[in-house]
């Protein structure tokens, strides 16, 4: 069975980091691209970032570029998000997702398997 979890959101103040962590079960991960996700109140969900099991390659949301930065750890089937600078706008429901397909898109409809999400918030 397929599982992804997410960890790391919590409240932070503006300006502050989180990273958030992506443990996945149920499949080799290397044959899979990851994928985070985001959707606020009232908004569509995003793609945030995405790297691919085979050769890390990356995929950045382009206004996210430099503040964000996904990496994985394939022995612990885990991949990461590392967010710096964050702002008031980058509170949402963050989601990973998992596809089987190499070479990483950020379009939530490629994903297969999606994680229950973890709440960030960015205070002013």
């Amino acid at each position: 069975e397929v599982q992804l979890v997410e960890s790391g959101g919590g409240l932070v103040q503006a300006g502050g980091s989180l990273r958030l962590s992506c443990a996945a079960s149920g499949f080799t991960f290397a044959d899979y691209s990851i994928g985070w996700f985001r959707q606020a109140p009232g908004k569509e969900r995003e793609g945030v970032s995405c790297i691919s099991g085979d050769d890390g390659s990356t995929l950045y949301k382009e206004s996210l570029k430099g503040r964000f930065t996904i990496s994985s750890d394939n022995a612990k089937n885990t991949v990461y998000l590392q967010m710096n600078s964050l702002k008031p706008e980058d509170t949402a429901l963050y989601y990973c997702a998992a596809g089987r397909y190499l070479g990483c898109v950020n379009v939530a409809g490629t994903y297969d398997y999606w994680g229950q999400g973890t709440q960030v918030t960015v205070s002013s």
